[in-house]
């Protein structure tokens, strides 16, 4: 048994939807789940400055005392999880190559659609992995800078919600792909307005559940599991203002969220 927290950050809240689904797969486990959102939207800016916030957030999760990092955010994982796999003690895991493997085996015409924030886009890592698993897949990538912005507004389903998401799904629909990927944490909560855009026909997919099951294996493989009897405990930490983190958090988390520690980036920087 080891009751060591798994470590799981994101840029702000997105990642709250894969926490989720480590809830409901590891009850047992404990969590510590850090948001940036002093710094967020992580999207439009550069890869290098991203893996820099990345390795500051992973170097302070590892000294806490985290015996896995869960990086649940596309951009940083799109941008740092090579580094920090090499750089860290710990067990690193990321949010694409789940996604990439369920879109390769989801698909019947080999044509798959990403929809994502510019980083993750310019990073070209689900391309690179699509085309791994399958050499003959066609790849079209949208970036969509307006949505996670809406998706942590106070309406997240209203018109200019829909709007945004009808104009990024044109070209996908004009490329006939049957399988779209969800390429960031915050799109699985207006899921039910992609499947409305692109139709039954199309597979969405984002890959929470598939995600959690990795970790979930990873923890049995290095037999650092905690006791399967006990129930789990979370917490949650914010370089930005707990009280939103709490109120919107709770939205994606879809489970309470009683309390949010602040931290300092300074203290963020100290740890890279």
């Amino acid at each position: 048994m080891d009751t060591r927290p798994v470590g799981v950050f994101d840029s702000g809240m997105g990642g709250l939807t894969v926490l989720h689904e480590c809830l409901v797969t590891m009850p047992h486990e404990d969590f510590v789940y850090l948001g940036d959102a002093a710094r967020l939207p992580y999207g439009p800016r550069a890869l290098e400055e991203i893996k820099g916030f990345a390795r500051e957030i992973a170097g302070y999760l590892e000294a806490q005392g985290v015996k896995l990092i869960l990086v649940a955010c596309n951009a940083a994982t799109s941008a740092a999880l090579p580094e920090l796999q090499s750089e860290l003690t710990v067990p690193v895991v990321g949010v694409i190559t789940p996604e990439a493997h369920a879109a390769v085996q989801a698909t019947r015409n080999r044509r798959i659609g990403v929809l994502a924030t510019q980083a993750t886009v310019s990073a070209g890592r689900y391309e690179s992995l699509l085309r791994t698993l399958d050499a003959g897949v066609e790849v079209q990538q949208i970036a969509c800078p307006a949505l996670v912005p809406l998706i942590e507004s106070d309406d997240p389903y209203g018109a200019p919600t829909v709007d945004a998401v009808r104009e990024y799904a044109k070209p996908l629909q004009a490329a006939n792909v049957d399988t779209v990927i969800l390429g960031c944490t915050h799109y699985p909560l207006i899921r039910p307005i992609f499947q409305r855009v692109f139709g039954r026909n199309v597979t969405l997919v984002f890959s929470a559940e598939e995600t959690a099951r990795e970790v979930a294996e990873t923890l049995a493989r290095k037999g650092i599991e905690n006791d399967a009897s006990r129930e789990g405990r979370y917490r949650f930490l914010s370089t930005g203002d707990p009280e939103p983190f709490r109120l919107v958090g709770a939205r994606f988390l879809q489970l309470p969220i009683d309390e949010v520690a602040h931290v300092a980036l300074a203290d963020l920087k100290a740890a890279a």
